[in-house]
Parts: C-alpha cells; sequence; structure tokens
C-alpha cells in the first residue's frame, strides 16, 4: 500500500510542481494517472520512487517512510521512466542480472529468463542493447524494474512509441501482476487504455489532485449520453427551434447533436426528431452514445483551468 499525506514540491524558483498531495493505493489495485503534460505526474511518480525530494509531506510504502527508510522502500520498488536509458554495448541478460545485483540478491537466471520471456525478449537475449528497436528498450526497461520481484511498480507512460502488439503484451502482463498482488501506479497519455485496464482513476492538473474515484463510479456519476442525428444536407447554421431544445450542429455539418444527463429521466426521442422533422431538416439515422473516459477528463482539466 501507498499512503501520502500533504505532499508538496517546491522547487527554489517557487514553482509548485505537487500542492498538498493526499493519496491512498490499496494493495494490487491499478491506478492510472492522468494530466495534460506539465501537471505533475512525472514529479509525484519520482517523489515516491525517492528521486525527487518533497518539501514537505509524508510518503509510505507498506508502511515504510521513503526518507526513512529509502533502501527498503527502494527494494519494494520498480520503475519503468519515460525516458529510454539503457547499456548500449550490455545484452539484456547481463542488465537485468545487474539489476538484481543492484537490490542485494543473488544471481537467477531462471527468474531473468522467465522476464525476458514474458516481454518477448527472450531471442534478444545475448544482443547488444544498442542494437534493439525502440520498442524493444522499452520492454527492456520494464523488464530491469521487474526482475527484483517489486511489490509496487510504476509505469510512467510505459507504452510510448510502442506498436499496438508489444503494448497488449505489456497490459497482459500488468494484469498477471495485479492477480499476483502487485500495486501498479500508471501514466498514459493512452487514455483509452486507462478506461479499459484501470480499477481507479486519478487526475492531477496543476500540481493538484483533482480526484481519485473508481473508474466505474467516475464514468457513471460525470458521464453523459448523446443523441447524434445524421441529416440528409450539411447545414451551416442551426434553426432557432433546435437550438432553444439545446441542439448543436457537430463539427462535420453532417450532423447534430443532443447532450442530457445519463440519469435523467428518459429522454423522449420521437418527441426530438419531430422537432427536427418541423424544423425543415431531413435525417438518415440516429444513434445515441455515452461519454467516453477521455471527455470526463477533458471536461475535468478544463473546469480546473
Amino acid at each position: 500500500m501507498i499512503q501520502i499525506t500533504n505532499l508538496r514540491k517546491q522547487y527554489a524558483s517557487g514553482f509548485v510542481a505537487l500542492d498538498d498531495i493526499n493519496l491512498t493505493v490499496k494493495k494490487g489495485e491499478i491506478l492510472a494517472l492522468l494530466g495534460p503534460n506539465g501537471a505533475g505526474k512525472t514529479t509525484l511518480i519520482s517523489t515516491i520512487c525517492g528521486i525527487v525530494n518533497p518539501t514537505s509531506g509524508t510518503v509510505s510504502v507498506d508502511g515504510f517512510d521513503i526518507i526513512k527508510d529509502y533502501r527498503k522502500t527502494r527494494s519494494l520498488i520498480g520503475l519503468v521512466p519515460q525516458e529510454l536509458t539503457t547499456d548500449a554495448f550490455e545484452t539484456p541478460f547481463n542488465s537485468l542480472t545487474f539489476s538484481r545485483g543492484l537490490f542485494g540478491l543473488p544471481k537467477n537466471p531462471e527468474k531473468v529468463e522467465q522476464v525476458l520471456k514474458s516481454l518477448s525478449l527472450w531471442d534478444k537475449r545475448d544482443d547488444r542493447i544498442m542494437t534493439l528497436s525502440g520498442g524493444m528498450k522499452r520492454r527492456l526497461l520494464i523488464a530491469k524494474a521487474l526482475v527484483h520481484e517489486p511489490q509496487v511498480l510504476f509505469l510512467d507512460e510505459p507504452t510510448a512509441g510502442v506498436d499496438v502488439a508489444l503494448r497488449q503484451d505489456m497490459w497482459r502482463m500488468v494484469d498477471g501482476l495485479r492477480s499476483e498482488g502487485v500495486t501498479i501506479v500508471l501514466t498514459t497519455h493512452y487514455i483509452e487504455e486507462a478506461e479499459a485496464i484501470a480499477d481507479r482513476i486519478g487526475v492531477i492538473n496543476g500540481g493538484k489532485l483533482l480526484l481519485v474515484e473508481d473508474k466505474d463510479l467516475l464514468m457513471a456519476r460525470m458521464g453523459q449520453k448523446q443523441l447524434k442525428i445524421e441529416l440528409t444536407q450539411a447545414i451551416d447554421t442551426l434553426p432557432a427551434q433546435l437550438a432553444q431544445q439545446g441542439f448543436v450542429v457537430a463539427d462535420d455539418k453532417q450532423s447534430i447533436i443532443y447532450h442530457y444527463d445519463k440519469d435523467a429521466p428518459e429522454v423522449d426521442i420521437a418527441a426530438l426528431l419531430q422537432v427536427v422533422s418541423s424544423a425543415g431538416l431531413g435525417f438518415k439515422d440516429i444513434h445515441t452514445q455515452q461519454s467516453s473516459l477521455e471527455e470526463i477528463f477533458v471536461d475535468l482539466v478544463e473546469r480546473a483551468a
């Protein structure tokens, strides 16, 4: 478990990167941190991992303070950074063996083999790292973070620059780690991934944690539905009676959209279509959809701006 209390990071310039962060991450859960560039996601992860010193506040991992019990907490944590930093002239097998040694663990070729195979790197075990593709180097960073068998894994934009097949391999591995009780905190720009695998969603912006909530509850509470009506002819201006009803013209000019709260009383779609017809507009298709996590995220960030 990770416990963060009143965490603040202010640089000498006066810039506040983290502003009074309070967060509890439960053992065995996947928490996805979402936020625009510069929101504080990487600073938060770096502080928990002991790379950045906090100005004030406390952080504990599995009950151990990250400052007082640095060696213990670092052994509990695996970090996959954004930057591709590897030993160019070393091999993946030797690099993972060395990584285990940094944590005082004995050589374990079977464990190294298992981790490399889980990330489809076994065939490259004796190649120089400098010859690997960008996607394979990204996999190797994940392997280095896992080889000492951490209880908490931080993934900072782990699928950046990675192809679709590898991305799916990674998420299968993440799901397997969760089943083993490993706590996982990830940042990602692929919001559909967070929507697919995360248990809870945290939204951070301007160094402030705007919310942390169960993914399904968040989408149920803040999600909207929309009725999209495809027209037979494009329009530039919405008839006044439709604007009064709350319709808007879609960007493609070929459709009009009506937004409504998902918990609102049942919307009379037939009546809305009658209003459209009476306004002299012909339509050829209609469909409804619920807000995606991406739309909710954008709305939250815009409200906080």
